[in-house]
């Protein structure tokens, strides 16, 4: 029942991002917070060096000012817009600057983290269950990797897991970056992944005293407790290629999708496609590097296509020069607000390869474990139980073999081999192989 004049006169002291979620309230108040002189108070204060808006329709330029020209013949909302507009040009600017040097090593920008800092982004989980009812788990802990984020959620009362469907990942951006992360935000679907019948549909990583993991692709662990069989924490990881276009340019109901890109054609190279790959490996867990290496020159030959798969080896059994070691056997941490653990035998991988252009050309973050191959390796230098790595998606294929010593408690890769499917090289390279 207060007047709208008294109503304006207060909204008249808020700032852009309170005046945002004022304007969430109700239809009245997204009308008196939408108004013209309002905005055009709070953007001429924030843009006075810059006084001239671009008309790109009419081809001409106005100069803003504060008097009823400036006003008149405007929609509502119409300076709420240009501000908003002109804030999310300018942050999307600073972005632009902060992803322009990219790491030799990695192919990617090596200034991800300023850049998710400043453009304010954050991931949710929408929990939604089998009356359609949605639960919304925001707080997550972050770490960050050389090529790769881990972000782990756990909650005092999740869901119980028996009623629950599906499990959204969204990236969230706040309206006004660097303004205020309370105010309104847009939501940009990443993945989706079904939670019915759980532990029968999805792969188990490996289990300890306390709780059982399940990974579901692309990237999540879903941790179980034990005991209950009820959701103690969910952990994604993802990887930095298209990282910031996945999280910010989809939709709530529809993911990103990467533009087309046009096959570079080569007439001259007989074997195009073939040759010229960088590897970027990190193997690690939540917390700990077990493995971090780049390897150059990677190829395949033509006799070494076979079954849709080009073949490209990282490291041999019969090069001991080739072999990478890992200070302990891997782990994968975790943590709640009341207990914390490690889970053996399993851990996060994450694969940059490079093409002979230097750009990333398969790239993925994602959940792994150890399987036992073999009590006891055949290699005579390396006494100990043999252990496999498989990975497989509709890009390609890795596939890792360990021996772990049993005195010193090291593992060494002995084998190490990238499939890549021969549709993707064709498609991106214009061959057919």
């Amino acid at each position: 029942s207060m007047p709208s004049e008294m109503l304006m006169k207060i909204f008249s002291y808020l700032d852009a991002a309170s005046l945002l979620s004022v304007g969430c309230v109700n239809k009245r108040f997204y009308h008196l917070a939408s108004d013209n002189g309002i905005w055009l108070k709070i953007y001429s204060s924030c843009y006075k060096a810059k006084r001239t808006i671009w008309e790109v329709k009419s081809g001409h330029t106005e100069t803003v000012s504060s008097g009823c020209a400036a006003l008149c013949d405007r929609n509502l909302g119409y300076w709420k817009k240009e501000y908003i507009f002109k804030h999310i040009a300018a942050v999307e600017a600073r972005v632009k600057q902060l992803i322009k040097p990219v790491d030799p090593y990695t192919g990617l920008p090596y200034k991800n983290k300023e850049a998710i800092k400043v453009c304010g982004l954050s991931w949710i989980i929408v929990l939604k269950d089998k009356n359609g009812k949605e639960h919304v788990v925001q707080k997550a802990n972050l770490s960050f990797k050389s090529t790769s984020v881990i972000i782990l959620w756990y909650n005092a009362e999740w869901p119980h897991l028996g009623i629950l469907s599906t499990l959204k990942l969204f990236g969230i951006v706040p309206l006004l970056p660097d303004k205020s992360n309370n105010g309104p935000h847009r939501r940009s679907l990443i993945a989706e992944y079904q939670l019915a019948n759980l532990t029968a549909n999805s792969v188990p990583l490996g289990t300890d005293r306390i709780v059982q993991l399940f990974a579901l692709q692309p990237g999540l662990v879903v941790g179980l407790w034990k005991e209950e069989n009820e959701i103690a924490f969910v952990m994604a990881s993802l990887h930095y290629h298209q990282l910031l276009e996945r999280s910010t340019l989809g939709s709530a109901t529809v993911q990103y999708a990467s533009p087309t890109v046009q096959p570079m054609m080569d007439d001259i190279d007989p074997e195009y496609g073939l040759h010229g790959y960088s590897l970027h490996l990190e193997l690690h867990g939540r917390s700990h590097v077990y493995q971090c290496g780049t390897f150059k020159n990677l190829f395949c030959r033509k006799g070494d296509i076979a079954d849709g798969y080009l073949r490209l080896i990282v490291t041999s059994s019969k090069d001991n020069t080739t072999y990478m070691v890992l200070d302990e056997k891997p782990a994968l941490s975790w943590e709640t607000d009341a207990f914390q653990g490690n889970v053996e035998d399993c851990y996060i991988m994450d694969v940059t390869l490079l093409d002979e252009t230097g750009k990333p050309f398969w790239c993925f973050s994602s959940p792994v474990y150890l399987e036992l191959y073999s009590e006891t390796s055949s290699l005579y230098d390396y006494i100990g139980p043999v252990y496999t790595t498989d990975y497989a998606d509709s890009e390609g294929k890795v596939h890792v073999e360990l021996v772990c010593l049993e005195e010193t408690k090291e593992c060494f890769i002995v084998n190490l081999v990238l499939y890549i499917c021969t549709k993707k090289v064709n498609n991106l390279h214009g061959t057919n192989y």
